[in-house]
């Protein structure tokens, strides 16, 4: 505040915001600034608190309550917590029709043919360590007819060292041509032209906006930025839109060397240069490679993006010029053939729906259990979000919103809960995911709260989890509206395989894998304008702004945050985002995938991919069937360290290194393996960062740095040591309830009241079941001990009337005999 007095408040003239900023300087020299919050108003009217009631209602004529009714309701409040919340606006209740569509809908092919596009591409060369152009090149592709390098319209800075002797000034004039061509162009063709670059996103697209904004000053820019990524620059003169550049990474992901191999190859490989030897003392002296180079590259696009548009019109009628990126054109492609609207209308949520809601958006499982192994087996899913789209239900319907779940039970429920959850520690892999406070995405043991799908929870308590839920919205559970849409996809990329069409089994493929991303757009994001001096004005007043810089007079680039439920843009959402239905397929490839998961010689997992000892049964493999596994690798020994961090000896002697961080391409086998003898172990290694930007500036700047290269141990889960050697994992174990309002922890003690009545009466009616056993058991010796004894019984009676038969028998013999012996003989009367 004493800076602000000091130094900020006298040289204010209007309104202004300020923001606070931290610079560290590590041991070994290097800064690192980082900006606290969004900007704060430095000027405020006189300052009161207002509290404002809005009813819609009749006002009731009450009782106001006594202070001591006051005092316990405030210390009801304190006992159950408190915890901050941001300001409200008090707002006018009024009624308004939802300024959005509610629900997604149909379309109808309405291309009739196909758009003419340009390719285009700059090459750079390091000045000051800031990238700076010096070649550029475009060419015009008409759908149907050949493209060659001849057609190459191409811009080399030393060709204008005659008139220039500034290399600053033939670089910008490198780019002033380019775009005076692609202006002539658009007049020839009286039509708005798109213009593709193969990373518009984070470099071409950077030097584009600054030369624009700088150097073209009759051009409107309209900028499509989000999160620091560029999807589309517009360039207007007035009102009329003239051409866009975008991005053909967004539309056909992958490399360009490996996109040409797929798509065109009869264009030839992708080229080389030595990139370090480039100066500007020999650019005349290879400017014939370098030219070559450009052109290459810019054949090969043109031929990929040439051949893509073919497919898509011809199996789809749609025209990939139209679209952004590949998400949104597998989205229209499923409206036109496959969406069902009248049987199957696609809830498209507002502001509260999708904020609840995208808490239970997790994405994949990645977790290491055990560190190393040998003679393992690495599978892979055959396309486990598309199966999971085929094959699971989809919450449908319009949601329904319920503010207590208490008494409901949870296998009549379908939708998205927040519900307390317990996770017993005998569970060695646990199942339900949690993001801690460093937003870290941990699967633990322990009592906490979140939002999930109610059908992970019910598979949870399947496992042994114990579930409460607490309140939620839920929806109609129907079959799925994907299975047409993956089922054709599917067949025709495995007849594309089979016929040996690897353009096609591409397209196939991406578009199946890129659906259901579309539908989880976040609406909150970070927006960055390219505006004049009036705009910016207007955001910093009126957003929440994170930095703002002039670039040149009258251009100024301002970025802030976007759909935060304040300012102007209060909601303005993505078309066609539905946040339930990414939501619900992530939650039910983790329920399918959990039994490999969570077996016990599991090493490692990756969202669709696990690492064991043994081999899976024959039933689940095939490498052709949607859902079912393939064998990637048999490994021969690997270390699995950290999530996406791994290294790997296959049993014919091919090394698969992952590494996530800057550092990746400074890792090596023999790291792995003194990483895995002392996993704490941290080093500081020199790394040239070729492609750093300043969004302040829209400079791309080389810059030496160092990074740190190690695992961060104890993250995710808790290594276990055996004689100082890492042989296995626990789950972390938590207690979290700091997310729950004073309403929540009434709801979670009343549930717990009602859990610890039930498991009350359960042990009473356990002893009493054990005490009907014992008096069964007793009642069950009686008798037997009577059934002995009346045995017993019969049995001497038995032996009695034996005897006594016996001796009958005895003695009618010897009354036999002594009659036979009277009685004289037949022989003795004679």
């Amino acid at each position: 505040m004493d800076h602000l007095i000091q130094f900020a408040y006298p040289s204010l003239s209007g309104y202004g915001k300020f923001t606070i900023s931290f610079t560290m300087k590590r041991s070994y020299g290097e800064e690192i600034s980082f900006t606290l919050g969004d900007a704060i108003p430095l000027t405020y009217p006189d300052f009161r608190v207002d509290i404002r009631v809005y009813m819609d209602g009749q006002k009731m004529d009450r009782q106001p309550p006594s202070s001591e009714e006051r005092y316990i309701s405030l210390s009801e409040i304190i006992e159950g917590g408190l915890s901050e919340i941001d300001p409200i606006t008090a707002r006018q209740i009024k009624n308004s029709k939802r300024s959005h569509p509610t629900h997604i809908t149909a379309l109808k092919s309405c291309c009739t043919k196909l758009k003419p596009f340009m390719v285009a591409d700059t090459e750079t060369i390091l000045i000051d360590n800031v990238h700076t152009p010096y070649a550029a090149g475009v060419l015009m592709v008409r759908p149907g007819e050949q493209i060659n390098d001849i057609m190459i319209d191409t811009y080399f800075s030393e060709d204008y060292s005659i008139t220039m002797d500034s290399f600053e000034e033939r670089s910008t004039k490198v780019l002033y041509d380019l775009v005076l061509r692609i202006s002539t162009i658009v007049r020839q063709e009286q039509s708005t032209l798109t213009i593709f670059f193969h990373n518009l996103a984070r470099f071409d697209g950077i030097l584009l906006l600054k030369h624009l904004a700088n150097n073209h000053k009759s051009y409107e820019l309209k900028t499509l930025m989000r999160n620091n990524r560029i999807y589309e620059i517009a360039v207007y003169s007035g009102k009329k839109k003239l051409f866009r550049f975008r991005d053909s990474l967004n539309l056909l992901p992958g490399k360009l060397s490996s996109l040409a191999k797929n798509l065109c190859p009869g264009l030839g490989p992708k080229g080389s240069i030595p990139y370090d030897e480039v100066t500007l003392s020999n650019l005349v002296s290879m400017k014939k490679s370098l030219l070559d180079y450009m052109k290459q590259d810019i054949l090969l696009l043109g031929g990929v993006m040439l051949k893509a548009q073919e497919i898509y019109w011809k199996e789809y009628k749609i025209d990939i010029e139209s679209k952004i990126t590949i998400s949104s054109l597998a989205l229209s492609i499923f409206r036109m053939k496959y969406y069902d609207a009248s049987n199957w209308p696609i809830h498209i949520p507002n502001k509260n729906e999708d904020s609840f809601i995208r808490h239970a958006y997790y994405g994949g499982h990645t977790d290491t259990y055990k560190p190393y192994g040998e003679d393992l087996y690495y599978y892979d899913i055959n396309s486990l979000y598309p199966f999971a789209m085929k094959e699971f239900p989809m919450p449908g319907g319009v949601p329904v919103w319920h503010g207590n779940l208490e008494g409901l039970d949870l296998d009549s429920i379908f939708g998205f809960i927040e519900a307390y959850v317990v996770c017993p520690k005998t569970i060695k892999m646990p199942f339900l995911p949690y993001r801690d406070k460093n937003n870290t995405l941990i699967f633990p043991t322990g009592e906490f709260v979140g939002v999930y799908y109610s059908e992970e929870l019910k598979y949870a308590r399947g496992l042994g989890y114990t579930v409460l839920p607490i309140s939620g919205y839920l929806f109609e559970r129907m079959e799925s509206p994907f299975r047409d849409f993956v089922s054709s996809l599917f067949e025709s990329r495995l007849e594309a395989r089979k016929e040996g069409n690897e353009a096609f089994a591409y397209v196939y493929k991406t578009l199946m894998n890129s659906l259901y991303g579309r539908f989880g757009i976040n609406p909150k994001s970070t927006t960055t304008e390219v505006c004049d001096e009036d705009r910016y004005k207007h955001l910093i007043r009126h957003s929440e702004l994170i930095f703002g810089d002039m670039l040149c007079e009258n251009n100024y680039i301002v970025a802030y945050h976007s759909n935060t439920g304040k300012g102007s843009d209060y909601w303005n959402p993505p078309k066609n985002a539905a946040v339930q239905l990414a939501a619900a397929i992530t939650a039910s490839a983790r329920i399918y995938m959990y039994p490999y998961i969570s077996r016990e010689d599991c090493y490692y997992t990756d969202t669709d991919s696990v690492v064991l000892g043994q081999p899976l049964p024959e039933e689940v493999i095939s490498s052709s069937v949607l859902g079912k596994f393939k064998l990637e690798h048999r490994v021969k020994k690997g270390y699995f360290l950290a999530p996406k961090s791994y290294f790997f000896i296959t049993m014919d002697g091919t090394e698969v290194i992952k590494y996530k961080g800057p550092g990746k391409s400074l890792v090596t086998p023999e790291w792995f393996e003194s990483q895995y003898a002392d996993p704490s172990r941290t080093e500081r290694v020199p790394l040239e960062a070729n492609f750093r930007i300043d969004w302040h500036t829209l400079n791309i700047f080389k810059k030496d740095t160092l990074v740190r290269l190690g695992i961060k141990l104890g993250t995710k889960r808790i290594p276990l040591y055996h004689r100082d050697v890492w042989v296995d994992t626990d789950p972390i174990d938590i207690k979290d309830l700091s997310c729950l309002d004073h309403i929540g922890k009434q709801i979670i003690k009343s549930l717990r009241n009602n859990l610890i009545q039930l498991q009350t009466e359960n042990n009473i009616l356990n002893e009493k079941l054990s005490q009907k056993e014992r008096e069964i058991a007793e009642r069950y010796k009686e008798m037997k001990s009577q059934f002995d004894a009346m045995k017993n019984t019969e049995t001497n009676l038995d032996v009695r009337e034996s005897n006594s038969t016996i001796f009958k028998s005895n003695g009618l013999d010897k009354a036999s005999s002594a009659r036979n012996q009277s009685e004289p003989t037949e022989k003795d009367r004679r």
